[in-house]
């Protein structure tokens, strides 16, 4: 590219040339993407401090080993580790352009996620219905604000999971699309990561209790 300064009167214009940088495609969209999943990171950090410092004060009311179904827990932890394998799987299927066993395999990652959603509010309405509400308790807001705020990302992700099953359908693998893919296969991990955390430092410990 070049530029041209306008000089003084009675001066020549003077011209610089400019070279320009390339950048791949989509390396903006992959950077912002990391970006989200710091502050993310953040997030859950500053709840699952809060629930360090408020999970213990129970308001004579009902603790962790009152309320939580372990067995019940570790069920649904599984549906979202089995659900982490299959969006593996799928992005393999990706890297050999195999559209219909990618498209295959992110059904069943969504079954997997939507098996863990269900479960999760399951035991929020058990909860509630025992009179375990989030004002109950300064445990019980923290426990309810931790995990829901994971099933909200989990949902968002069932959520952009079907869009990008459908843009597929439509259009293909195409780079934009591969790009979509990975961005949401970070994601997904992510969750998985954060519910090991909160499975350990929220039920284990809190059993233990």
């Amino acid at each position: 590219m070049t530029l041209a300064v306008v000089p003084p009167q009675n001066s020549e214009p003077v011209f610089y040339v400019v070279d320009e940088h390339e950048h791949p495609e989509g390396a903006s969209t992959m950077l912002g993407f990391w970006i989200y999943l710091m502050s993310d990171c953040l997030i859950f950090a500053m709840l699952f401090a809060t629930f360090g410092v408020l999970g213990g004060n129970y308001a004579a009311g009902p603790a962790p080993k009152d309320l939580f179904d372990l067995p019940l827990v570790a069920v649904n932890t599984s549906m979202l580790l089995l659900s982490s394998i299959t969006y593996g799987f799928a992005m393999l299927a990706m890297e050999k352009s195999r559209v219909g066993a990618m498209q295959a395999w992110l059904v069943i990652t969504g079954l997997f996620g939507l098996a863990f959603i269900s479960i999760e509010l399951f035991e929020f309405a058990h909860m509630i219905h025992e009179g375990a509400t989030p004002q109950r308790s300064a445990f019980l807001s923290s426990f309810f604000t931790l995990v829901g705020t994971h099933g909200l990302h989990v949902t968002f992700g069932l959520v952009w999971l079907v869009t990008l099953m459908v843009q597929v359908a439509r259009y293909g693998l195409i780079e934009a699309n591969r790009r979509r893919l990975m961005c949401l296969s970070m994601f997904w991990h992510f969750l998985d990561v954060v519910w090991i955390g909160v499975f350990t430092f929220v039920y284990l410990m809190g059993m233990l209790r």
